[in-house]
């Protein structure tokens, strides 16, 4: 549903359905919009008639409440955005997807370019590429995987989960375990991340990355299948609310 640069029907969404997706601080929004500043990332606008304008967005001005996009006078679509009055700007960062709308458009002429000029958007929508976005388990807690070793059945083990996505989750294997072979299928794979999210899993063990050359410690890069419905969404507000976490402490 949210992919390419079409803008996600947000409106489509009753209620609080919204809610999970919506960046409503004005720091944050002002830290999203400076790093699309600041990595010069190319942005779609679209006019509510369909006609669309890919520009970059040259400042942020906060005490302004100001944005300015790079402009061509001599583009018709960008005269069509002006004279909406209104539009949806999509960009992405790695693996987000960003939304907001811009209201108050006006082209600004100077000596030697132009500018799209809009309002700062009151709020903004991030949609995450879920299959593929990885966070990095806290620090403190012991997230998990209590898995039998598949080179001896026998043995129970509990490697620590040092990241996870929706597809899959890095291992620490410390140097007093055998190693783990690539390619392997380990079935009922106990994977407890935080009191509230626990699930079990199937682990194909992807890669294998060893810490030093005269070390048996290695990072193993597991994808993960067989999660039952509860256990995504279980997942999924792991991986959200973790990235929540970290976003407000890059702000502090």
């Amino acid at each position: 549903m949210f992919l390419d640069t079409q803008p996600a029907p947000v409106g489509a969404f009753s209620g609080d359905g919204m809610d999970e997706f919506r960046v409503s601080s004005p720091p944050e929004i002002l830290s999203l919009l400076r790093r699309l500043v600041d990595g010069g990332v190319l942005v779609n606008i679209s006019a509510p008639d369909g006609s669309s304008y890919t520009s970059t967005l040259w400042t942020a001005d906060s005490n302004h409440r100001k944005l300015s996009f790079s402009a061509d006078d001599n583009n018709p679509h960008v005269q069509r955005l002006v004279d909406a009055g209104e539009a949806v700007v999509v960009a992405y960062l790695d693996n987000v997807k960003l939304q907001f709308d811009l209201t108050s458009l006006v082209l600004v002429h100077a000596a030697r370019h132009c500018a799209l000029q809009a309002a700062m958007p009151a709020e903004m929508f991030r949609f995450q590429r879920r299959d593929s976005f990885r966070v990095r388990t806290p620090p403190t807690g012991s997230p998990m995987a209590h898995l039998r070793h598949p080179a001896q059945p026998d043995v129970k083990i509990a490697l620590r989960v040092v990241d996870v996505s929706m597809g899959g989750c890095a291992l620490t294997l410390p140097d007093d375990v055998q190693p783990l072979p690539p390619g392997a299928l380990i079935e009922n794979v106990r994977v407890e991340l935080d009191p509230d999210t626990r699930f079990d899993a199937t682990f194909t063990l992807q890669h294998v990355t060893a810490f030093n050359p005269n070390s048996r410690g290695a990072r193993v890069g597991c994808r993960m299948s067989g999660l039952s419905g509860e256990a995504q969404r279980a997942l999924q507000r792991y991986i959200d609310q973790t990235q929540k976490k970290r976003r407000l402490l890059s702000l502090g």
